[in-house]
């Protein structure tokens, strides 16, 4: 099973769901959808899910692919899986800025997530990890340290932003 989430940000993420109409009829996909009106055919669609039922399905899932929200990858590699991370893009409208591009980025550097910028590669990708196996996520120590420096690298660069703004 493979299960997508776009998380709860208020905007849609219409080009990672029309993405997923390229997997084929037998691949069982559970899409949570939020706010979207893209509806992939054949996915079992829901628009938000309880904490509880978002780990159940994470843990049940071969892969899992979302958004590169925090949380979605926390818990993503809180149930020792590495997820396929498509970050919302400013240029399409999907976020205010690409704070998702950087994260991803970064945690894709540290070997904690499999960044993928095209969702049409999203086939391939997955298609790759059911051939090659995919290794268990690195996280515990090498995950709170590399997520403590992106987070004060954003949290300084923010306030330089704030200074020259004044």
């Amino acid at each position: 099973m493979i299960f997508v989430s776009v998380g709860t940000h208020e905007v849609p993420f219409d080009r990672l769901l029309r993405a997923l109409e390229a997997f084929p009829a037998d691949e069982e996909l559970i899409v949570q959808h939020g706010t979207s009106s893209v509806r992939p055919s054949g996915a079992t669609c829901v628009d938000f899910v309880p904490f509880e039922t978002l780990r159940d399905l994470v843990q049940r899932a071969d892969a899992v692919i979302t958004h590169a929200g925090v949380g979605s990858i926390i818990v993503t590699l809180g149930e020792g899986k590495v997820p396929i991370v498509v970050p919302r893009l400013h240029e399409y409208d999907e976020h205010v800025d690409d704070h998702q591009l950087s994260l991803a980025t970064r945690l894709a550097e540290a070997g904690l997530v499999e960044l993928v910028l095209d969702p049409a590669d999203l086939v391939h990708v997955v298609r790759s990890r059911q051939t090659d196996g995919v290794p268990p996520a690195q996280h515990g120590g090498r995950l709170a340290e590399e997520l403590r420096g992106y987070l004060a690298q954003q949290v300084s660069n923010g306030r330089a932003r704030s200074r020259r703004t004044r």
